[in-house]
C-alpha cells in the first residue's frame, strides 16, 4: 500500500473577479501515503471535544473556533513528515482576462499544480496515485477536474501511473481536513499577511508557486 499515494485538494478565495472578490485564489494538494497517522490523532481529539461537551462532526478551519484550530494545526504539524504540500497562489489583479471564467480558471490551476504533485510522487516511487476532492466544487466543474488531471499526467510522460479521481465530502476524510486546513493558512498568508498558522506548516511545502 505504500506504493500508493493520495493527494487531496482544496481551495480558498473566490472566483469573483468583482470589488467583492478576493485578491487572491489559492489551490493546495497535500500528498499522503498510508497509513495515515494525522488521521488517528484527530479522530482521538474529536472524540476528546466531543466528550468535552463540544459537537464536532469533522473540522473546518474557517467554522472551527479559534482554540480548536490550533490544536488540529498543532496535530498537523506534528505529523509534517508525513505530508507534501504543494499550493498554487493566483493574483486575480495579472489573471489573463481568457480565464476569468471559473471553469477555465480552475481547470489552468488544478493542471498546473497536479504537474508539480504528481511528478514529486512518480519520483518517491509510487505506483497509483489516488486524488480526492471535496464534493462542493464537484456539480459544476467534474469534467474540468477530470479532463485537468488526464493533462497533467500525459504532460508529464507517465501514461503507465495508474491514477483515479474521487469526488467525497470532507466530512469523510481527514485528508481532506487537512488540507483544508493547510489551505487556508496559505490563503490567510497572501490575504490578510498572516503568516503564523503558515509557519506552522511550511516545513512541509515542498512548492509554493504565485502567478
Amino acid at each position: 500500500m505504500n506504493r500508493c499515494a493520495y493527494i487531496f485538494l482544496d481551495e480558498s478565495g473566490n472566483f469573483d473577479f468583482g470589488a467583492s472578490g478576493t485578491n487572491y485564489i489559492v489551490l493546495t494538494s497535500v500528498g499522503m501515503s498510508r497509513p495515515f497517522q494525522v488521521s488517528s490523532r484527530l479522530d482521538d481529539y474529536k472524540y476528546d471535544c466531543i466528550e468535552n461537551g463540544t459537537d464536532v462532526e469533522y473540522f473546518h478551519c474557517y467554522n472551527d473556533r479559534w482554540d480548536i484550530r490550533k490544536a488540529v494545526f498543532d496535530l498537523i504539524a506534528a505529523h509534517l513528515d508525513d505530508m507534501r504540500i504543494h499550493c498554487l497562489v493566483v493574483e486575480k489583479s495579472g489573471t489573463d482576462p481568457a480565464l476569468r471564467q471559473t471553469a477555465g480558471l480552475y481547470k489552468w490551476m488544478l493542471g498546473y499544480l497536479l504537474r508539480i504533485a504528481l511528478a514529486e510522487e512518480l519520483d518517491a516511487g509510487a505506483k497509483e496515485v489516488i486524488v480526492i476532492t471535496d464534493t462542493i466544487p464537484v456539480n459544476k466543474r467534474r469534467k474540468a477536474v477530470e479532463k485537468s488531471i488526464q493533462l497533467a499526467v500525459a504532460r508529464n510522460q507517465i501514461p503507465k501511473m495508474k491514477y483515479r479521481i474521487l469526488h467525497h465530502q470532507s466530512r469523510s476524510h481527514y485528508g481532506l481536513q487537512v488540507a483544508d486546513y493547510c489551505c487556508w493558512a496559505v490563503f490567510r498568508k497572501w490575504q490578510k499577511g498572516e503568516s503564523a498558522w503558515y509557519d506552522q506548516i511550511k516545513p512541509a511545502v515542498r512548492k509554493e508557486k504565485k502567478r
